[in-house]
């Protein structure tokens, strides 16, 4: 999430109660979750078994729960006894929750030739582009961006929260919703069908790249990143935070599993798992996923199996 102008770290140290260690000069630009954290970035961590990670990323700050650790040149750390809650603090802060007073809020910006049917609700601080055309019982929620040539089909919610908590057994609710401060960013001449849900980023941004189709009823996770001229079937399911490069084709029904990487041209069969990064410019099938010429060779040897068998106890 970028902030509205660079914040400064002195600032957010009072702002939160931290103990700064650092540049007390130094500006964030934004907070983000570390699967897309930047340079300028604020990332927080609040469990030993993450600390290196988050201290070797690009963020700039880190948000922590201990001094008791090796500080990077050129980062700084916010030390606070609750890390999540600070986080929470800021994403609230800069991203408030805003009750509607209108079906399309007044702060929204419409492009020219644009058709918004009836019953469509638009929140706070949308931009929606020129030429496009949003049918009936469609939502946008706030601070998301639509590009211009954009289709969505009726029932489709674009902007609802990721599903994303954070986990502590040691305390009565053991799940604890990340705040979502990103957005979500539709390029031109998208097409989206109908009943589907788009989840904002929890701190980052969930982009469908430019001429990219999706038919009905698909759910897209918060702060993946969709390629151009995708193509997804129906009931295609992504986690969070995955990537899917340039012209990759998901047929009906096939999931996708969280922060993996779907390389381009790569077309997925009906049906499959995908739970690991896949290689660009191959056909894939199954679930768990292989290649569709070696598992389509597996799947003739396991009908065989019944035959085999007689076989064996013929003797």
């Amino acid at each position: 999430m970028r902030f509205p102008s660079p914040v400064s770290l002195s600032w957010l140290a009072e702002f939160l109660d931290a103990e700064l260690i650092g540049n007390k000069d130094a500006m964030a630009t934004g907070i983000n979750e570390l699967h897309r954290v930047e340079v300028g970035d604020l990332v927080f961590v609040d469990h030993p078994k993450y600390y290196n990670t988050c201290l070797q990323s690009a963020a700039s700050f880190i948000i922590i729960n201990t001094r008791e650790v090796s500080i990077p040149e050129g980062k700084s750390l916010l030390v606070v006894n609750n890390p999540f809650d600070a986080y929470t603090q800021i994403v609230t802060h800069f991203r408030p929750f805003v009750r509607a007073t209108n079906a399309i809020s007044v702060t929204a910006n419409i492009g020219e030739g644009t058709y918004i049917a009836p019953h469509v609700f638009i929140g706070e601080e949308v931009q929606i582009g020129s030429n496009c055309r949003i049918m009936p019982n469609v939502s946008i929620l706030g601070h998301c961006v639509i590009g211009n040539d954009v289709v969505i089909q009726a029932g489709t919610v674009i902007g609802s929260d990721a599903f994303y908590y954070n986990t502590k057994k040691d305390r009565e609710i053991w799940y604890r919703q990340m705040v979502s401060g990103g957005r979500v960013v539709i390029e031109d001449a998208v097409e989206i069908g109908a009943g589907c849900t788009i989840d904002r980023g929890v701190s980052h941004d969930t982009v469908i790249g430019k001429g990219t189709k999706i038919d009905n009823m698909v759910h897209i996770g918060h702060d993946t990143i969709i390629g151009k001229n995708c193509l997804l079937a129906a009931q295609v399911g992504i986690a969070g935070a995955t990537t899917l490069e340039d012209g990759v084709v998901l047929w009906g029904q096939v999931g996708v599993s969280k922060t993996l990487t779907i390389g381009k041209n790569t077309v997925v069969y009906a049906q499959s798992g995908v739970g690991t990064t896949l290689e660009p410019n191959k056909v894939y099938f199954g679930s768990p996923v292989e290649e569709a010429s070696v598992k389509k060779k597996e799947l003739v040897w396991v009908k065989r199996i019944p035959l085999l068998w007689e076989k064996v106890m013929r003797g």
